[in-house]
């Protein structure tokens, strides 16, 4: 949902780009409470793994950022909703002070859901006064963080999902999220392969509208040359990994990897059920016969780098995968939109941006010259520029507009409960 006029300065303050400015956030503010209507109060307080956050405390902490970084330091006379939120909605900014153990969101019964939606409620009315009435002087200094306001967000609209796909699947009876049947597939086209020369090429944001802080500085870096697979790989593809004892093959897999599926007896991707000829997936629209034809998804690093190695292929770097996305006439764009069909689908699998996030193989850093931001803003990516993988491209579950071609998500090598698959890439 990025606002079309990039905002350089009081100058460009316009009575238009104040009503687009408040038309996005209010957009973005009904779509999270639609994505939250299916669910029931009992659906949104659970939280079943210490990954998962409850949907209850989605809406609440969107609606803490927007009233601690906005509200409380520019709107005058602003009264916080809630003094104890400051606790229980804070996510992990240390400089904002303590707060409740992420493991234990579950434990907050107090707020319920009514109460929450009375504090979007609040916050909403606030922020719509502070954008309608701000001089320009303000509007100039808060622009940014708004925009970073609506990305966030936006990646909690994701993780509301994921997270809901958790709890409901924990649940005996397969209960699902919204009943919705696939789209109609189209004529399969057989997977290839894009050859790149290699070479000096420039990377990361360019300046051109909004983007996280991780995304830059813009800078120049070599690559020799690859290719990389015109398809993600398929469930189909998957499924003989599984079939050729890919999940008993030590030899294919990192050490770490190795351990943690002998210890958790892994034998088939995270929502895989039933076994082979008969595979069957849990998604948000319930437990599905597999489709073979559909990217694979729910597959943490250590899967991903295991089907590589026995492919005979590898994970593509980050900027190869960037280099690719950069290509004229290769769109941001989902076929279908994210509100409909919850779940990769055979027609994502030659698009580079959609149907889940694809690992590549590149530790999430610094990028040379990355400073982060000053203050608790700054928390939000570079102090987890450690022991974590960049993900690529976007899933079924990423908002409209939501990514581009720098954008770097990134998940710790055991993560399984997003959407996250692989696309292969070889040496030439």
């Amino acid at each position: 949902m990025a606002i079309e006029t990039a905002f350089a300065g009081p100058d460009d303050i316009s009575a238009d780009l104040r009503a687009r400015l408040l038309d996005a956030f209010r957009s973005l503010r009904r779509r999270t409470d639609a994505l939250a209507a299916p669910l029931s109060d009992e659906d949104m307080g659970a939280q079943t793994t210490a990954d998962v956050s409850p949907a209850k405390w989605h809406l609440a902490h969107t609606s803490w950022f927007w009233e601690t970084f906005l509200l409380e330091p520019n709107l005058k006379g602003y009264t916080v909703f809630d003094p104890r939120f400051g606790y229980l909605f804070n996510s992990y900014y240390e400089a904002l002070g303590e707060r409740q153990p992420r493991a234990a969101r579950g434990q907050i019964t107090r707020p319920g859901v009514a109460h929450v939606r009375a504090y979007r409620a609040h916050v909403d009315a606030a922020m719509a006064d502070m954008i309608g009435e701000a001089d320009e002087a303000l509007l100039a200094k808060i622009f940014a963080l708004i925009e970073i306001g609506i990305a966030h967000e936006e990646q909690h609209q994701e993780l509301l999902l994921t997270d809901i796909k958790h709890v409901l699947s924990v649940n005996p009876f397969g209960e699902c999220y919204r009943a919705a049947e696939p789209p109609a597939k189209a004529d399969m086209v057989r997977a290839g392969w894009l050859e790149f020369e290699g070479g000096l090429h420039e990377f990361g944001h360019a300046g051109e509208g909004f983007a996280f802080d991780n995304e830059g500085p813009h800078h120049k870096a070599w690559l020799e040359p690859f290719a990389l697979s015109t398809a993600c790989v398929t469930n189909g593809e998957f499924a003989e990994f599984i079939a050729d004892g890919g999940y008993e093959n030590a030899s294919l897999w990192l050490s770490d990897g190795w351990a943690l599926i002998q210890e958790e007896c892994r034998r088939a991707p995270f929502y895989w059920r039933g076994g082979p000829g008969e595979w069957r997936e849990f998604t948000l629209h319930g437990e599905r016969a597999l489709d073979p034809d559909a990217p694979v998804s729910h597959l943490d690093y250590f899967e991903a780098s295991a089907y590589a190695h026995w492919s005979g292929y590898r994970l593509p770097e980050e900027r190869e995968w960037e280099l690719a996305a950069r290509q004229p006439g290769t769109s941001t764009a989902r076929a279908m939109s994210p509100d409909g069909w919850l779940h990769p689908h055979a027609s994502d699998q030659l698009s580079l941006f959609g149907g889940m996030w694809q690992w590549t193989r590149s530790a999430y850093g610094a990028y040379p010259g990355y400073r982060a931001d000053k203050g608790a803003i700054g928390e939000y990516n570079g102090k987890f520029m450690c022991g974590q993988f960049v993900l690529k491209g976007g899933s079924a579950l990423t908002p409209p507009g939501h990514v581009r071609a720098s954008y770097r998500n990134f998940f710790p090598p055991q993560a399984q409960w997003q959407m996250t698959g692989l696309r292969l890439a070889r040496d030439v």
